[in-house]
C-alpha cells in the first residue's frame, strides 16, 4: 500500500460529501461526541499517520487491505488506522504495528485502472489497541478510546504557544516557494487549537516514528511545544537555504545559467566550512615541485597559487586563475628532445622523403654536424621561398624526424590579429595564450621543429600587424625571453627550430625578411618530377587505391611524356592529381575483371587520361630569317619562346607585338638602335632603317611576358632579318643587353636549359658570368648539350648566325 501527500481535494470530493477539511470548533465538538465501536478493522499505513481532524487520501493495493476498506464502506465506514514500524513489510502482523492509531471514517473510495483502489479518511479520534482478534481475512482489533488531558486552552500562556504556531507556519509557507499560498488561508480559518496542532503536525517534513510520537501525545500543550519546536527548526532551516540560495542568486548571469548547480553546492560546502579546490591546490603544488623552472618561475607560480587559494571559488576571476596556473604547468620549461646526431640518418631520411632540394638538405646536416660538435647551438631560422607544390611544408616534418625533434605546424595564412602570435592579457574572460606556446605546450617539447607556413601572408588591420610581433619571434637575439601576454613571463624559445615557408619574398616586411636565412626552392624540372612520380607520387596513389606496387608497369619515357602532356606546374600537386586519375582508372579495370597486363603505354595512358591538355614546344628548324628561339622562365618552369622579326616598306617603324611588358619593349627598341649604330659592320645600308618598317612579335599573345632576358634573342632576330642570314640550327639563347652592346646574366638558367634540352636545341648561348649557374647543374641534366659564353652581342651574332643567306634574300632599294 502506497501513501500520496495532497491537500487538492477538489478532484475527488463531490458536493454532497459529508466533511469539511477545516475543522471548526463544533465539528470537533460532534466528532468527540460520536460513539467508536469497541472492535475496529486495522488498516496499516506504510509511510504516514494520521491526526485527528486531517483528511487524507490513500492508495490501497494489498489484498488484505483492498477487503478491508470495501467491506468497510458497505458497512458503518469506520476503520482504525495505524502506522507500521517498517514499511518495507508487506503482510504486517501484530508485531509490525503501533499500538496507537487513529479512528477514520472513509468518505469517499475510487477504483484505479490498476485494480488499486483510492480512499479518502478523515481522522476521529486517537485509540489504544487493547488486543488483537483477527489476522485473517484482515487485522481486527479490540480499541479503547484515548482522550486529551484537560487543558485551559484561554489560558494567556497557551494562547501565547498557539499564536506562535500560527506565525511560524504562516511564515513558512511565505517564504518556502513548494507550499502553495492557499495553505497560509488555510491556517488563518482554523478555528480549532487542537486540530490547527494536528493539521501542522501532518504537514510536518519529519518520518513516521516523529510523527507517530505526537500523536501518542496526551497533552495537547506539550504536542503543541512539540510542534513549535519542530517548525522553529524547519524555518531556521528554510532561512539558511534561502541565504544559500540569494547569495547564488547575486552572482547569477546569463552566461553562468548551466553552471548554477555547482555554484549551490559550491555555496553549501562553504557554509559547511569546507573549500572545494583545496584538494586542486595541492595536486598543482606537487606538479609544481616536479618542474625544471626557473627559481625566479617558480617564485611566480608560488604568487600566483597563493591568490588563487584567497579566491572565492565562485567568482569568475577563480577559472581564469586556475586556468592560467594549469598552463604555466603544461609547458615544457626547460624539457628538450634528445637530438639524433646520426648524419648518415639524417640524409637518408631526408633523402627518402623528398628528391633534390640539396641546397636545404645541405643546411640541415651541417647544422646537426655543429650541433654534434659544440653540443650546443642556437637553432638557425631558415625561409624556403618557392613556388607551391615543392615540398616545402613537408619538408618540415621530415627535418623533425631526421633530428629525432617534435614537429609543429602553425599555419599564418591570413593571419591578422596580433593577439593570436603574443596572446591577450589573462585579466579578460575567455583570455588564451598565443599560438605559438599552445604549439609549444601540445609539443611537450621546448625544442620542436616549427614549421611557420605560409609567412608571406600575413595580414594587417586594426588589430595589429601580426608581422611585427614575428620579429621577436624570429630574432635569435630576442626570442631567448619571448614574452607572451597571456603568460607574463619570459620564455625560451631559442632553441626551437623555425622553418619559415614563402612564395614570394616582396610581400615580407624588410625587416622580418633579414632575420631569416633565406633559402630559394626553384621549381622541380621534368626530369626531377619523372624521379619524384617514379620513387613517391605512384606509389603512394596505388597504396591508396588498393593497388600492388607492381599493378602498373611504365617506363621514364611514358612517364615523360605524361607529365609534359597533362601537367604544367613548378611543383608536383598537379602530377599526383595525375597518377591519382591513373590509379583510380586502373583499380576500375581491375574491380571490372578488364584486360591489363600492368605495362602502360603512352598510347594506353592517353586512353585511360584522356585528351592531353598541354603540348611541350620542340624547336623548330627555321629557313626563314629574323626567326629565332629564346629561352624563358616561367612560375611553371622554363620554356622555349620564339622571337620572329620581319621588314616591310615604310618610314622606318618599330612595331611590336605579342602581349609584351615596357621592359621586352625596351630591350627592342635598344637592340635596333645598336644594330643601326653598327650597321656598317653587318652590311646594312642605312635606307634599311629609313624606308623600312620592322615588325618584332612573341607567339602566343595571349599570355604576357616581360622581363630582359630576351635582349640579345631580339638583337639576333634584327640582324637576321636587315642581313638575310640564316641562323645555326638547334640553337637557343638567353641573356640581357645593353646599349652599348654588352652581354649581361639572368636568372632561371637551371630551367631555361632544362626546357631547351626537352625541345631538342643543341647549342646555348649564354653570358659568361652565368657559367657559375652550368656548374651548379648535375651533369646528368647537361648531356647533349654545348654552351657559348659570350660578354658582347658581337659574339653573339657571330655565333648565331651562318654566312650563307637564306634562299630568295631580299635587297633593300634607295
Amino acid at each position: 500500500m502506497a501513501f500520496e501527500d495532497t491537500f487538492e481535494f477538489n478532484q475527488f470530493i463531490s458536493e454532497d460529501t459529508e466533511f469539511i477539511p477545516l475543522m471548526s470548533s463544533e465539528d470537533e465538538k460532534q466528532m468527540n461526541e460520536e460513539q467508536t465501536p469497541d472492535e475496529l478493522p486495522i488498516l496499516p499505513l506504510k509511510n504516514t499517520v494520521l491526526f485527528p481532524g486531517v483528511v487524507i487520501p490513500i492508495t490501497a493495493g494489498r489484498d488484505k487491505s483492498v477487503q478491508l476498506i470495501q467491506e468497510a464502506n458497505r458497512g458503518n465506514k469506520i476503520i482504525g488506522v495505524v502506522a507500521q514500524h517498517d514499511e518495507s513489510i508487506e503482510n504486517p502482523g501484530e508485531n509490525d504495528i503501533h499500538r496507537v492509531g487513529t479512528v477514520a471514517r472513509i468518505l469517499r473510495l475510487f477504483k484505479m485502472p490498476d485494480g488499486n483502489i483510492t480512499v479518502i479518511i478523515q481522522g476521529k479520534k486517537r485509540f489504544d489497541i487493547n488486543a488483537i482478534t483477527a489476522t485473517e481475512p484482515y487485522i481486527k482489533a479490540q480499541v479503547s478510546v484515548i482522550e486529551d488531558k484537560k487543558v485551559n486552552q484561554d489560558a494567556p500562556k497557551f494562547l501565547a504557544l498557539m499564536d506562535s504556531i500560527r506565525e511560524v507556519a504562516t511564515t513558512i509557507v511565505k517564504e518556502s516557494p513548494n507550499i502553495p499560498t492557499e495553505a497560509s488561508f488555510a491556517l488563518k480559518n482554523i478555528e480549532s487549537n487542537s486540530f490547527l496542532v494536528n493539521f501542522i503536525s501532518s504537514n510536518l517534513n519529519l518520518d513516521v516514528e516523529e510523527k507517530q510520537k505526537l500523536l501518542e501525545e496526551n497533552s495537547l500543550t506539550k504536542r503543541a511545544n512539540d510542534v513549535l519546536r519542530h517548525l522553529t527548526q524547519e524555518m531556521q532551516m528554510l532561512e539558511v537555504k534561502n541565504q544559500i540560495q540569494s547569495k547564488v542568486k547575486t552572482e547569477f548571469d546569463q552566461q553562468q545559467r548551466e553552471y548554477f548547480l555547482q555554484q549551490q553546492m559550491k555555496t553549501i560546502q562553504e557554509e559547511l566550512g569546507g573549500g572545494s579546490s583545496e584538494k586542486e591546490i595541492e595536486d598543482m603544488r606537487q606538479r609544481a615541485k616536479k618542474k625544471k623552472w626557473s627559481k625566479e618561475t617558480q617564485s611566480i607560480f608560488d604568487k600566483e597559487l597563493l591568490k588563487l587559494q584567497r579566491m572565492n571559488p565562485q567568482v569568475p576571476e577563480h577559472g581564469i586563475q586556475r586556468n592560467y596556473l594549469e598552463f604555466m604547468l603544461d609547458l615544457p620549461w626547460n624539457q628538450y628532445s634528445k637530438d639524433n646526431f646520426s648524419l648518415s640518418r639524417a640524409e637518408k631520411v631526408l633523402n627518402r622523403d623528398h628528391y633534390g632540394l640539396e641546397d636545404v638538405k645541405d643546411r640541415i646536416i651541417e647544422h646537426l654536424a655543429v650541433l654534434k660538435l659544440k653540443g650546443d647551438l642556437r637553432a638557425p631560422i631558415i625561409c624556403l621561398v618557392g613556388p607551391p607544390g615543392v615540398g616545402k611544408t613537408s619538408l618540415g616534418k621530415s627535418i623533425a624526424e631526421a633530428l629525432g625533434r617534435k614537429y609543429a605546424r602553425m599555419s599564418l595564412g591570413g593571419l591578422r590579429d596580433e593577439a593570436e602570435i603574443r596572446g591577450h592579457r589573462k585579466t579578460y574572460i575567455g583570455a588564451m595564450p598565443g599560438r605559438l606556446l599552445q604549439l609549444i605546450k601540445k609539443s611537450g617539447s621546448g625544442n620542436p621543429v616549427m614549421v611557420l607556413d605560409e609567412i608571406d601572408k600575413l595580414a594587417r588591420d586594426a588589430h595589429g600587424d601580426p608581422s611585427s610581433a614575428m620579429l621577436e619571434v624570429l630574432d635569435p637575439e630576442q626570442n631567448v625571453e619571448f614574452y607572451d601576454n597571456y603568460l607574463e613571463m619570459g620564455y625560451d624559445l631559442s632553441k626551437v627550430l623555425f622553418i619559415a615557408t614563402a612564395n614570394s619574398l616582396a610581400t615580407i616586411q624588410p625587416a622580418l625578411r633579414d632575420r631569416m636565412e633565406i633559402i630559394e626552392m626553384s621549381g622541380y624540372t621534368i626530369e626531377e618530377k619523372v624521379q619524384i612520380a617514379k620513387r613517391h607520387l605512384l606509389p603512394d596513389q596505388l597504396k591508396e587505391h588498393g593497388l600492388d606496387k607492381k599493378a602498373i608497369s611504365l617506363s621514364t619515357t611514358v612517364l615523360q611524356k605524361i607529365t609534359e602532356h597533362y601537367t604544367r606546374e613548378s611543383g608536383v600537386r598537379g602530377l599526383n592529381k595525375v597518377m591519382a586519375k591513373l590509379a583510380r582508372k586502373i583499380a576500375r579495370l581491375k574491380a571490372d575483371d578488364g584486360e591489363f597486363d600492368g605495362k602502360l603505354t603512352w598510347e594506353k595512358a592517353q586512353e585511360l587520361l584522356g585528351i592531353f591538355r598541354y603540348k611541350p614546344n620542340e624547336h623548330e628548324r627555321q629557313d626563314l630569317p629574323g626567326v629565332v628561339a629564346g629561352l624563358a622562365w616561367t612560375p611553371v618552369g622554363g620554356d622555349i619562346l620564339y622571337i620572329e622579326s620581319i621588314i616591310s616598306k615604310g618610314s622606318g617603324k618599330l612595331n611590336i607585338t605579342g602581349n609584351l611588358g615596357d621592359v621586352m619593349k625596351e630591350s627592342a627598341t635598344i637592340a635596333r638602335a645598336w644594330l643601326r649604330a653598327n650597321a656598317e659592320i653587318y652590311g646594312i645600308p642605312e635606307e634599311a632603317f629609313t624606308k623600312y618598317d620592322v615588325h618584332i612579335h612573341v607567339p602566343e599573345g595571349a599570355t604576357p611576358k616581360d622581363g630582359p632576358s630576351a635582349g640579345i634573342t631580339m638583337l639576333t632576330a634584327l640582324a637576321s632579318t636587315y642581313t638575310q642570314r640564316k641562323i645555326k640550327p638547334s640553337i637557343a639563347m638567353t641573356g640581357e643587353m645593353t646599349l652599348r652592346g654588352k652581354v649581361l646574366p639572368v636568372g632561371g638558367i637551371k630551367e631555361k636549359i632544362l626546357a631547351a634540352k626537352r625541345a631538342g636545341v643543341k647549342e646555348i648561348i649564354l653570358c659568361e658570368d652565368n657559367r657559375k649557374d652550368v656548374d651548379d647543374i648535375k651533369a646528368d641534366y647537361l648531356k647533349g648539350l654545348s654552351f657559348t659564353y659570350v660578354t658582347e652581342m658581337r659574339e653573339v651574332l657571330d655565333a648565331a648566325m651562318l654566312e650563307e643567306k637564306v634562299a630568295d634574300a631580299r635587297t633593300f632599294e634607295g
